[in-house]
């Protein structure tokens, strides 16, 4: 099975101003991002705010370049074939986390889904409407909403509207940006079942960030857990939920909730907050969080390495003295 995104030591830093008397800040919003999803799988993106999450997105939507590293997608280099930027966009395509914000209140559905086909093919009016009709019925919308405004529908409504507008191209890849943090818990199913139905029916890729794990469990092939701009442990979804190695990997899912007042589970705290990109912390950037930490981990970045399916970013896992008593979920 051929891996449609494949990215190596991908980074994303930005110039941010401190005023006029002071030079510039670096923030490095995404660093040594290596990783690679299959045709056809979920590779899920978890980690706390400011993580780099939304940065991946950006970057593997081509909204904008990476600071360095490589991004092949469909095996296409990025950085390396501008010429064949303007197709590529055709194959990736991006579902926004807010229905209420992501389509435009002053057009009709018919025409949120048509402006695709509009500015990427030569379709006559009619072909597209049949196309914008037929996209409706697939993600469980009738044919009397093509007339109608945004406002008109319920927030589950709109978010199979955005999902209709993205599959309009036919991509191969869709980013999901927390689809379904917006939504109702009952609605949030639907759409998950929907993405699940379409992904079967269409062989798409979807790269799903979210924050949610009890989503994620359910939705994902793969998990990558980030921290910081750095990814810490990728793994598959089982692994990720049975066997996590990583210690802030253990601490996300330790804060999980579970749906079973029967089930005990050990509560990790970690201390402190977040540390600031401004100034990320030497050596590990967990580290002044981690209760397992030693000198090394002050001093020397971990490097992300394979044991077994598992790969993580851990010198205590590496070594050794990390006891592998993490939470373990049935």
């Amino acid at each position: 099975m051929s891996h449609v995104i494949d990215a190596t030591d991908l980074a994303r830093h930005y110039s941010v101003s401190r005023g006029a008397f002071r030079e510039p800040a670096t923030v490095k919003a995404l660093a040594d991002a290596t990783f690679t999803v299959k045709a056809g799988k979920t590779l899920a993106v978890v980690g706390e705010s400011g993580c780099g999450k939304s940065t991946l997105a950006r970057l593997i939507t081509m909204i904008e370049p990476a600071s360095a590293g490589k991004l092949m997608i469909d095996g296409v280099d990025v950085a390396r074939e501008p010429a064949k930027l303007k197709d590529l966009r055709r194959t990736v395509q991006i579902v926004f986390q807010d229905p209420y914000g992501s389509l435009n209140p002053r057009q009709k559905v018919g025409s949120i889904l048509e402006e695709p086909l509009i500015i990427n093919t030569s379709l006559n009016a009619a072909a597209r409407r049949a196309k914008a009709l037929d996209m409706l019925r697939r993600v469980g919308l009738r044919p009397e909403h093509y007339a109608r405004y945004p406002h008109m529908f319920s927030g589950g409504q709109r978010q199979r509207i955005a999902v209709a507008r993205a599959l309009m191209l036919e991509p191969k890849i869709i980013v999901l940006d927390e689809p379904v943090s917006a939504l109702d818990v009952s609605i949030q199913a639907q759409i998950l079942n929907l993405l699940a139905d379409l992904q079967d029916e269409f062989g798409l890729t979807y790269l799903f960030i979210s924050h949610d794990l009890s989503v994620v469990r359910f939705v994902a092939d793969d998990v990558m857990v980030m921290y910081l701009g750095r990814p810490v442990e990728i793994a598959p979804v089982d692994d990720i939920f049975h066997r996590p190695q990583h210690p802030y990997t253990r601490a996300l899912l330790s804060a999980t909730p579970i749906a079973d007042p029967e089930r005990q589970r050990t509560k990790i705290k970690l201390e402190g907050e977040l540390p600031s990109p401004f100034d990320p912390p030497a050596g590990c950037a967990f580290h002044p969080r981690c209760q397992y930490a030693r000198d090394i981990c002050r001093e020397k970045p971990p490097a992300l390495v394979a044991a077994g399916a598992t790969q993580h970013a851990c010198h205590g896992v590496a070594e050794g003295w990390v006891p592998d008593d993490g939470p373990k979920p049935a």
